[in-house]
């Protein structure tokens, strides 16, 4: 087979072009307005790259016809694809890439009743790592598992989700800024990704180890490999319980540093600074 034709969409989504076009369009004209270092460039189309191949192309054909694939393809973009974009801070980039009415109109949307509600749901510190567990264990629920393979509407709902839930937890955990005006204290940031590996890998190691075939809807689709049942569940298993925990870690590493960058700032783990005592004077 031509390696290029690999990059072939197997279902072709103009939304999802859309959004990556954009995405890249005020990434680049933001570049005008902000400095962007090397590295964060980089990051950013790594980013861009990592989430694009496992969800438009012909990769998407074969997560739909093997477990494990599945997993592999959930991986990047639910974990590793968000976790390097972020890394870039793409954020003000953006934002610097929108026209000047549009910044404008943003920034007063964002001080509105409405716009602060949306902001304090994506980035609430309990919702969105509770989101980013939720949306890896019920999609693997083997009757929601079963009909979100069946169909197109579920199929796209799931893929969706475990990116825009990616972006979300990723943004809370490696925002560098103390607490407030982060909505993450620097210690929940690095406390955070142990609680949500947890069950993670509790439920890899399930799968991994169960001995009957869970999701019969692959043999129902036709593997696209010659791989039994089982083979392919466990290593599926095995993709959730160690390269997931593994991109968590990385994770937690980064927050790690930035607390320890802060607290040689003095910007954590400090308590208010006392005041000054004057001693009297000996005139009275």
């Amino acid at each position: 087979m031509d390696w290029f034709s690999w990059l072939t969409p197997w279902e072709f989504s103009p939304a999802l072009l859309a959004c990556f076009a954009v995405g890249i369009y005020l990434f680049v004209r933001g570049q005008r307005v902000h400095k962007v270092s090397m590295a964060r460039k980089i990051l950013f189309w790594s980013g861009i790259v990592l989430i694009y191949l496992p969800m438009h192309t012909l990769v998407d054909y074969y997560a739909e016809r093997m477990f494990f694939i599945h997993r592999i393809q959930h991986l990047f973009l639910h974990h590793v694809g968000p976790l390097v974009l972020m890394l870039a801070y793409p954020g003000s980039v953006m934002r610097a890439g929108l026209p000047l009415a549009w910044r404008a109109r943003l920034r007063r949307f964002n001080h509105t009743r409405t716009g602060k509600a949306i902001i304090a749901c994506l980035t609430n510190p309990i919702f969105v790592p509770a989101l980013f567990v939720f949306l890896v264990i019920v999609w693997l629920i083997p009757s929601v598992q079963f009909y979100s393979m069946l169909d197109w509407r579920l199929y796209r709902l799931m893929n969706w989700s475990v990116v825009i839930s990616g972006f979300m937890y990723w943004n809370l955990i490696l925002d560098r800024r103390p607490a407030p005006p982060a909505a993450m204290t620097p210690g929940g940031r690095v406390i955070s990704p142990v609680l949500t590996m947890a069950p993670q890998m509790l439920a890899g190691a399930i799968i991994a180890f169960t001995e009957r075939d869970l999701y019969p809807l692959f043999n129902l689709c036709g593997r696209a490999l010659d791989m039994s049942a089982t083979t392919d569940q466990s290593i599926g298993g095995l993709t959730m319980w160690i390269p997931a925990a593994m991109a968590e870690v990385a994770g937690l590493m980064i927050a790690l540093r930035n607390l320890m960058r802060l607290s040689a700032l003095g910007r954590w783990g400090r308590g208010p600074v006392p005041e000054k005592v004057v001693a009297p004077s000996s005139t009275g």
